[in-house]
């Protein structure tokens, strides 16, 4: 087991070769915390780390990844709320000299920043960080001058791995996405990912739009994927789009899109769809990159859909014309 900084609804574990970052459960924690868990993070995910005063007697712990490093940063593309960051470890005050020690640990790992000598700084090791190794010596509340990554003179911002701008974007996701068969309700549909090979969006009979009920409910084999855009539920117009490797543009409203479930006021929370879209991205990533016909369909799920075509033609929503051409179109695709 690794040295540990505990704080407020987080800890981190710094063991030899990754960040482990465990989330309490407690009613005050952020739902996303409590759905995350535990996290791994490889030091080589790391692109910079940073401490920073904090509000109301706390100071932040904020360490950043790589580009391209993490699925679930990766989906959120920026639009988390500070509160929710998983890479925040918000301490209370007087835990800062700690903090401060494991800060500059952390620097000492990262790449230096290119064009600063000496980036190591005195008594710092490129593996293992000031002293060989993460746990603080002695009288850690005397270590204002140990030898770190900042070194003599230096300041918390200029120390390698400050910039995260000065790092190279990771060519393959390294912290793991959030696993296993997943759901959530949004506010048309209900969209589904059975882990691995599969998304579902199944339409609600009050929420969707006329046009997704003429689509049907829709299935998504990851490997006819290319992407995923996530809108956080936290706006006005918030959804999760899956983008299709044809390249075929999108219906100029998501809720018009049968690609695409919209969210709204109590539907498709934070917690829920975006571990969702990160782990959905991880999976297209890691598919086989083959090009694959998108309208391929089994001959199950054709039935379905023609069944449910014969649904909409008998309650009055297709008309004959409709029904026969859109019957044809999915024998064809048999």
């Amino acid at each position: 087991m690794g040295d540990v900084l505990a704080g407020i609804h987080a800890t981190w574990e710094f063991e030899s070769d990754a960040l482990v970052i465990r989330f309490e459960r407690g009613i005050r924690t952020p739902k996303l915390f409590q759905t995350l868990r535990e996290r791994r993070i490889p030091y080589e995910a790391l692109a910079s780390v940073a401490l920073t005063p904090g509000k109301r007697g706390t100071v932040v712990l904020h360490a950043a990844p790589r580009p391209g490093a993490d699925p679930l940063m990766e989906a959120a593309a920026g639009q988390l709320k500070e509160s929710c960051d998983p890479y925040r470890l918000v301490l209370p005050a007087d835990r800062e000299t700690r903090a401060e020690y494991y800060r500059d640990a952390l620097r000492a790992i990262l790449p230096p920043e290119p064009g600063v000598a000496g980036a190591h700084g005195p008594g710092g090791d490129a593996r293992h960080g000031p002293s060989g190794g993460f746990g603080p010596p002695d009288g850690i509340d005397e270590i204002d001058g140990i030898g770190g990554i900042d070194g003599p003179g230096r300041t918390a911002d200029e120390g390698a791995g400050g910039c995260a701008g000065a790092v190279t974007p990771a060519d393959r996701f390294l912290v793991a996405p959030p696993s296993g068969p997943m759901s959530f309700k949004a506010y048309d549909g209900r969209a589904s990912f059975d882990g691995g090979s599969e998304v579902t969006f199944r339409w609600s009979s009050t929420g969707a739009s006329s046009a997704k009920w003429k689509a049907g409910d829709q299935t998504f084999p990851v490997r006819s994927l290319c992407g995923v855009e996530w809108r956080t539920p936290d706006v006005f117009d918030g959804y999760l789009r899956l983008v299709p490797r044809s390249g075929e543009p999108p219906a100029a409203r998501p809720d018009h899109d049968p690609a695409s479930v919209v969210f709204g006021l109590g539907y498709g929370p934070v917690h829920e769809s975006l571990p969702f879209a990160a782990a959905v991205l991880a999976a297209i990533r890691a598919s086989d990159r083959t090009p694959v016909p998108v309208g391929a369909r089994t001959p199950e799920v054709v039935a379905e859909r023609i069944r449910h075509l014969g649904e909409l033609h008998r309650a009055g929503l297709v008309t004959d014309e409709e029904f026969s051409a859109k019957k044809a179109e999915l024998l064809a695709e048999l």
